[in-house]
């Protein structure tokens, strides 16, 4: 499958918009369907259960033992966002793991079924790495990290690259 990949652009005129989706706290797919009028698709590009993660990933969540997602959220063929996941799977509800493992559910709106919290964190460059040897590079300033704390402790960490069809007129 062939998909525009097009960078998010960073010039002045799409600054507020940049802000905005790196400040923002809430489920980010529903920002997309937002801006798009529609419900997005995810695009799969793998998962599996892994014990090899970057270091930030045994520092923010704990655990052993993690599953590692890549996908892209998307729009009539164009990238709005890549994404990297990782989910502790000691800590995780059965129902949400299932609908990961089933690879279309969009983690936003699982999300949307818990109490959590985002939390900001630095991005390794391990991080960067490990989604753009699978999507392509994209812009660093149109990136960012965070991780996902239930009542119960940390479940996810998430580093996430924009891309140029979260805006329409790019």
């Amino acid at each position: 499958m062939s998909l525009d990949r097009r960078t998010f652009p960073t010039d002045a005129a799409h600054a507020p918009l940049l802000r905005l989706l790196l400040a923002q706290d809430g489920s980010t797919t529903r920002v997309c369907e937002a801006l798009t009028g529609a419900v997005v698709q995810v695009v799969l590009h793998g998962q599996a259960g892994t014990s090899d993660v970057p270091t930030e990933v045994r520092d923010q969540l704990g655990g052993d033992a993690w599953l590692e997602r890549v996908t892209s959220l998307c729009c009539d063929g164009a990238v709005m966002m890549d994404n990297l996941s990782y989910t502790r799977l000691d800590a995780v509800p059965g129902w949400f793991l299932a609908a990961l493992e089933g690879g279309t559910a969009p983690i936003g709106h699982l999300l949307e079924q818990l109490l959590v919290k985002r939390e900001s964190v630095a991005a390794s460059s391990e991080l960067r790495e490990r989604l753009w040897k699978v999507v392509g590079a994209a812009d660093d300033r149109a990136s960012r990290a965070y991780r996902i704390v239930t009542p119960d402790g940390p479940l996810m960490l998430i580093f996430e690259s924009f891309r140029a069809a979260m805006v329409r007129d790019a």
